[in-house]
């Protein structure tokens, strides 16, 4: 475990390769499991106002469900998370020209609509980040579904950490990146 400023870091985040492989998996995170996305308390204002600019991009089964409970809901653990189509997909996922799950709200995002790009639990994925009594702590969640990207991740050299740089910096901020980054170098340069 690495701390990084107050957050501490599985090992497992330096040490593993990752790099997402759409074409193989075709957006089954969007679909796996059996909640929808984990969303943080203060994004749960911010779907609600990028409903209305999202709503062309769903699917009318996600409309429906949306409409009889919600975009969001309250989990068997506490939490939020996104509604899901028939407890499987998230209702914000939608299947693009090539049969691939994409998130409808990141598509806003690109198209320049709406300044939320996605909730940070997808932008991270595979690092969950949980809360102990002291610390957040970043872990790597292992799925068989994302097994083609750990192969395409190791084969490019690209390590998990580097891969999300984006959303990490978007969690922490650059300093807080940086500082992983070298601290990252001197852990692998004392294993060398």
């Amino acid at each position: 475990m690495l701390k990084v400023q107050d957050i501490l870091v599985s090992d497992e985040i330096l040490q593993n390769y990752f790099v997402c492989d759409l074409i193989k998996c075709k957006g089954a995170c969007c679909t796996e499991g059996d909640l929808g996305a984990p969303l943080a308390e203060d994004e749960l204002s911010c779907i609600d106002e990028i409903l209305e600019t999202v709503w062309p991009y769903l699917s009318e089964e996600a409309q429906k469900t949306i409409n009889s409970q919600g975009p969001y809901i309250i989990d068997y653990e506490g939490d939020y998370s996104t509604s899901t189509v028939h407890g499987r997909e998230c209702v914000f996922a939608y299947y693009d020209q090539n049969n691939i799950l994409r998130c409808a709200i990141e598509k806003a995002w690109s198209e320049g609509k709406i300044k939320f790009r996605k909730p940070i639990s997808c932008h991270l994925y595979p690092i969950r980040i949980s809360k102990n009594e002291y610390h957040e702590v970043m872990n790597y969640h292992r799925w068989h579904i994302c097994h083609a990207a750990c192969h395409k991740g190791k084969a490019l050299g690209v390590p998990l950490y580097v891969f999300l740089k984006e959303p990490l910096i978007r969690q922490y901020g650059e300093d807080w990146y940086n500082e992983l980054v070298s601290l990252a170098n001197v852990r692998q340069s004392a294993d060398e």
